[in-house]
């Protein structure tokens, strides 16, 4: 059974296409290679391709007749959707639409789709649920919101049944897999650029922040590692196939670590700490977001194993120990 993946080329969607084989899938990614690698395509076929060429979707929908979608492909810098919009509601929402509507014409009627935790108002200070307040603080949120809402109405109108997966932070890499999350000097996400300051090649990690209403004063984050991240993504699509309607979960441990305390984890895993210093607030970052949910455990009898803070420092470690950092 072939499930095409978007984004399969990417950090997530690689280590997604290996749980699909693991389970009994062929994965087929589906990737422009604008930020994913050919290098990270091991258990099935690439197909290159954008989201918005819907004449390749149908080419491709055509040749590989796919049971489901696996929907990862879509612009994730946060900051970077602050300063340029339009990147964000053309990739991720368009792109999204053009995606859905072949997956209509081809009869192709489940999807599993990587939102993230960013369409919640993160002001509140509480824990997250799938319930929690909607209130996304910049396009990269706002974008992924209406892309859930998209599919909905789409669902509605011709029967597209849609598992949404809000993530919090993922991080770490498949042990012995040859993938991991790649580090260079333009990382934005914190545990890339913290992980490349102890190697030396950036020669500092900057906090940007360190006056918020926090413990410490800096933000608090929720950390998944990738390998349990995709086993839910296995469950939920498993869960379609039994019949099950649509769904949103929260993909997240519970366990909120500020920017200092990862700080002082990844350094206590490599040996040294890194070198800081202290910036202003990036736009559109969120003070507080842990999940508090446990719908997915209910549903999908899912749950973190290996999402230990220090586990998916050491992993990240590993890995880009042992690939170098232009891996």
């Amino acid at each position: 059974m072939h499930v095409l993946v978007t984004g399969g080329a990417g950090y997530i969607g690689s280590h997604a296409c290996k749980a699909l084989a693991e389970a009994g899938y062929t994965p087929v990614a589906y990737d422009n290679l604008s930020t994913g690698r050919e290098n990270a395509v091991h258990w099935g076929p690439l197909e290159t391709g954008d989201l918005l060429d819907r004449d390749r979707l149908d080419a491709v929908f055509a040749a590989y007749e796919p049971v489901a979608v696996m929907h990862f492909a879509a612009a994730i810098d946060v900051a970077e959707s602050v300063t340029n919009p339009g990147k964000y509601w053309r990739n991720n929402l368009f792109g999204s639409l053009t995606l859905a509507e072949a997956m209509v014409a081809h009869d192709c009627l489940n999807l599993v789709f990587s939102s993230t935790c960013a369409v919640y108002d993160g002001g509140t200070g509480a824990d997250l649920t799938e319930d929690s307040p909607i209130g996304p603080i910049n396009a990269y949120g706002g974008s992924k919101r209406a892309s859930e809402m998209m599919f909905a109405d789409l669902g509605a109108a011709h029967g597209l049944k849609t598992t949404v997966f809000r993530y919090f932070n993922v991080a770490g890499a498949a042990r012995d897999a040859g993938i991991g999350q790649r580090h260079d000097a333009d990382a934005t996400h914190i545990i890339p650029r913290l992980l490349l300051a102890l190697a030396g090649g950036a020669g500092h990690m900057t906090v940007h922040g360190d006056d918020y209403p926090t413990p410490d004063g800096t933000c608090v984050r929720d950390y998944i590692h990738v390998t349990d991240l995709v086993r839910a993504h296995v469950a939920g699509l498993a869960r379609l196939h039994d019949g099950g309607e649509s769904a949103v979960y929260n993909l997240g441990t519970g366990r909120g670590a500020s920017v200092r305390e990862v700080i002082e984890a990844a350094g206590a895993v490599v040996g040294h700490p890194p070198q800081i210093q202290v910036g202003p607030r990036r736009a559109g970052d969120a003070v507080r977001m842990v999940s508090g949910s446990a719908r997915a455990g209910e549903d999908l009898g899912w749950s973190p194993e290996i999402s230990g803070l220090e586990t998916i420092l050491a992993d990240a470690w590993a890995w880009h120990q042992a690939r170098g950092w232009e891996a």
